[in-house]
């Protein structure tokens, strides 16, 4: 069946959807009502009309500035460097950062041919040494080869562009975790991010 086998293609190449769950997401959609497989495109097609990259964060809005760069209760001192979009929606779940965010989308990664110069690295630049109130900005890239690098490179950078504090957000053994079961570099990163107690 040719429109079976396109649907599921069209669905697997959704993250996180596999053969399996692209099948059992077609099957939904063929066996949904006329009009709630329309609401669902429609859906999708205004998001994807409406939806851009914030002017100043470069966070997904349907607005000129996002929900929190028009937040004039957030603390406009601090800048969070994200890569991506859903990395700022996990911060804010934990209710503890009242910053900013600036979101590179994506990370330095010269095997797959991603420079700094794919990135928002010069607008990131440009609002350290436009606005003076920044005083600290937060590298929170993954803690992976290129989430380091990429964390290597903006704090030259940004150590260079003036005076604001470089820090990066601490990695290492998870609440709940057992330490026999945590890999060497996490153990590793985890004894060296120590703090007073």
């Amino acid at each position: 069946m040719k429109n079976w086998d396109r649907l599921v293609g069209a669905l697997k190449k959704l993250p996180g959807i596999g053969p399996k769950q692209a099948e059992r997401l077609a099957l939904h959609l063929i066996r949904a009502s006329s009009e709630d497989v329309e609401g669902l495109l429609a859906a999708v097609r205004e998001a994807k009309a409406a939806i851009r990259p914030c002017r100043k964060c470069f966070d997904y809005t349907d607005r000129e500035l996002c929900r929190i760069c028009s937040d004039p209760s957030r603390d406009q001192s601090i800048i969070c460097v994200v890569e991506a979009p859903q990395d700022a929606a996990a911060i804010e779940r934990t209710r503890n950062y009242r910053g900013l965010y600036h979101v590179l989308h994506g990370a330095i990664s010269p095997l797959d041919g991603i420079g700094p110069e794919a990135l928002r690295v010069r607008e990131l630049l440009e609002r350290v040494k436009a606005d003076g109130a920044v005083s600290e900005v937060i590298l929170a890239t993954d803690p992976d080869t290129e989430g380091e690098a990429t964390a290597l490179y903006l704090a030259g950078l940004l150590r260079e562009a003036g005076k604001v504090k470089v820090s990066r957000i601490a990695h290492g053994v998870p609440m709940g975790g057992d330490l026999d079961y945590i890999d060497e570099r996490t153990l590793s990163q985890a004894m060296l991010g120590r703090r007073e107690f």
